[in-house]
């Protein structure tokens, strides 16, 4: 019987050592070689086209009653914390009663080859020190 518990607590004792191999990341303190290998980055996205995307979907980023005139964006940054893509679009607006509100500046929020959200620029936004170019 004792030979038995002695053998179980071997075998136990074996397995736990062998489960301690599997924790042994990229970052821990173990020599190189017996560390797992850091996962690659993924690849670069390629910058998305913001004239394209704000020119198809002109309608759905502005009412038919502001006419929006003068649209242009600046180029696409990379979001500090995302995946995606930040831009900014500026235009000149009309209010609901006809008059004319000057230029308006939205934030743009793109992820993968869609507008993800859009909201008004406010002076935190990198949006006033940008370049602008018209999206025709």
């Amino acid at each position: 019987m004792r030979q038995v518990v002695v053998h179980w607590a071997l075998m136990v004792s074996a397995a736990l050592v062998l489960a301690g191999c599997g924790l042994a990341d990229s970052r821990s303190p173990v020599p190189e070689f017996m560390r797992a290998k850091a996962p690659d980055l993924p690849p670069p996205e390629t910058p998305p086209d913001v004239k394209r995307l704000v020119r198809e979907k002109l309608d759905s980023m502005f009412t038919a009653a502001s006419n929006p005139r003068n649209v242009r964006v600046s180029p696409p940054l990379r979001e500090v914390r995302g995946t995606g893509w930040i831009a900014c679009v500026r235009a000149e607006l009309t209010s609901v009663m006809g008059k004319p509100l000057g230029a308006e500046t939205y934030r743009l929020i793109i992820s993968g080859d869609a507008i993800a959200d859009r909201r008004r620029a406010e002076p935190d936004d990198s949006c006033a020190s940008e370049s602008y170019e018209p999206i025709s």
